[in-house]
């Protein structure tokens, strides 16, 4: 059944219902809200004019925002027919920047708005400000919400949670568990090495926990022989039983997908070149733009390797230096700080006290934070003229949304230049013969939905994938574990699904005994050859 931005009863399921949050349909009526009330009163120029100023990511972020205070508000509306309302959240960072926002726009409003950045959406901001205090009440009693982190059982995103936990308590939200998902059983006998090597190294990364997390109520949910997709499965998450595994699972041979090295000669046979690793939150990124960019490195090329992801964790996965490789990230605090510190050195400088005052007061709007990282974006994008760039992207949703401001900017400039020639970060991100697009996902239904939507998303603005990584795939890691075995062959379907529908080029990454963390360990990943399924 199709779930959208309405509250949509489970028929399956009783008394249950959900929605979704589709930031897209949300800018549309949150723009129609402030427009609608004008339109035919005001004139077409005037009208354009206030939809270019409600046409960014601001307004993006703004209005999904809106939507999320509004459930979390709520007394006398629909949710008030609701005894437990979940929220399945964006990935680390998005999350993190989505919960600060209702403190940061209150702060903002209580203070007074500024008149440039974020004048458009901001007209319709002022109203929502006891909305916003509600919000912020909401999040931060105990009583009401309880915020749950969920990671795998591996040191990175254990790491992640960990400051998670840390940065949404500096917020109030101190009220959080911790649930540790897809944690493989003991192997029984006869023993698997690989599922040996993966059990050790999960209990060992649990054994381990960062001490931020010692004292929070931690649970743990068993890797199952199935993936966890429709309402027969989801009803087995919790029971002790991992599935019915058996022995006789035929392992997949088809062997014409190429392994990652395939794909890092291709991008070595030039010079310079902007290469963007997107997709959802936990699915490897990181890790394929990390092996690519050692590859390249090793191979004798300039690279520099940043990140765009607010909880990004190169130098954990790196944890070494290598000739030739520069390594950056794109942090947002960071990137405020100085675009704050460069507008008020130019615009700044010839203003009087009154005037000064404005633009500081402007530029504490935390619309502030997607100009900024934007202008970072940008810089980066514009060293891929010279040398190899290589981007680990924030998870989707994030990443959607610093596309849309370099698509908001790309509008901006055509519309100041006319017929003069000009070149936009947008413009180098449509290049193929700059930019090349590898999409990475895993091998199971619900990544590959998410990762083609993405390609769709992509394809609207103008941006064609060049490649797609199927990252730690079991069918290629070819296991002896009934349970592992059986979770390799149900990735056949989703493989070939994306080797015939989906992608142009495929590399598939198999599931390693250890994780690829360390400079040898990439070296390895992108060396070895492995077999594709």
């Amino acid at each position: 059944m199709s779930i959208g931005n309405t509250i949509t009863t489970i028929q399956a399921v009783e008394k249950l219902s959900a929605l979704e949050i589709d930031p897209d349909q949300a800018a549309e009526a949150y723009r129609e809200r402030i427009i609608g009330p004008v339109r035919g009163l005001l004139p077409d120029k005037e009208l354009q004019s206030i939809a270019e100023q409600l046409s960014g990511s601001c307004t993006t972020e703004i209005a999904s925002f809106n939507e999320f205070t509004e459930l979390l508000t709520d007394s006398d509306g629909p949710m008030e027919q609701f005894d437990h309302v979940l929220f399945d959240t964006a990935p680390t960072g998005h999350t993190i920047r989505l919960l600060q926002l209702p403190g940061s726009w209150t702060d903002f409003l209580n203070e007074g708005k500024g008149d440039a950045s974020c004048l458009g959406p901001l007209s319709g901001l002022d109203k929502q400000r006891d909305l916003y205090a509600g919000a912020v009440a909401a999040l931060s009693d105990p009583l009401r919400t309880r915020l749950v982190l969920v990671a795998r059982a591996q040191r990175s995103t254990l790491t992640e949670i960990a400051r998670t936990h840390t940065e949404l308590a500096a917020i109030g939200l101190t009220h959080q568990y911790v649930v540790i998902n897809g944690v493989l059983p003991a192997p029984a006998e006869p023993a698997d090495p690989l599922a040996e090597a993966i059990y050790t190294r999960e209990q060992q990364a649990i054994a381990a926990l960062p001490d931020e997390l010692h004292l929070l109520p931690t649970d743990q949910v068993d890797l199952k022989a199935a993936n966890i997709v429709g309402l027969e499965t989801l009803t087995t998450l919790f029971d002790a039983d991992p599935g019915t595994p058996t022995d006789n699972e035929e392992a997949p041979t088809d062997d014409s997908a190429a392994p990652l090295t395939t794909l890092i000669d291709e991008l070595a046979s030039g010079d310079h070149g902007l290469i963007v690793c997107m997709g959802k939150g936990g699915v490897g990124k990181t890790t394929v733009a990390a092996a690519i960019a050692v590859a390249l490195a090793d191979r004798g090329h300039q690279v520099h390797l940043t990140t765009t992801d607010p909880a990004g964790h190169l130098t954990d996965t790196l944890h070494g230096t290598l000739e030739n490789l520069h390594v950056s990230s794109i942090d947002p605090a960071e990137a405020t700080r100085a675009y704050r510190d460069h507008v008020l050195a130019t615009k700044g400088r010839a203003l009087d006290q009154q005037g000064r005052s404005m633009l500081e007061e402007d530029l504490r709007s935390p619309c502030t934070e997607e100009v900024a990282v934007f202008q970072a974006f940008s810089r980066v994008i514009s060293e891929s003229r010279h040398k190899f760039v290589v981007v680990d992207t924030a998870p989707t949703g994030h990443t959607l949304l610093l596309l849309d401001a370099t698509g908001s900017y790309h509008r901006e400039v055509a519309r100041q230049f006319g017929d003069r020639q000009f070149t936009t970060p947008l413009m180098r991100l449509q290049d193929p013969d700059l930019t090349k697009v590898i999409v990475v996902t895993l091998a199971e239904t619900t990544p590959v939905l998410e990762a083609a939507g993405l390609q769709e998303e992509l394809e609207r603005a103008g941006i064609h994938p060049w490649a797609w990584v199927i990252n730690n795939s079991l069918a290629a890691a070819r296991p002896a574990s009934p349970l592992l075995r059986r979770r390799a062959a149900a990735e056949r379907p989703q493989i070939d699904k994306v080797r015939s529908d989906l992608a142009d080029r495929l590399a598939v990454v198999p599931l390693l005994p250890t994780e690829p963390v360390g400079i040898p360990a990439l070296e390895r990943l992108t060396g070895s050859g492995a077999v594709a399924p």
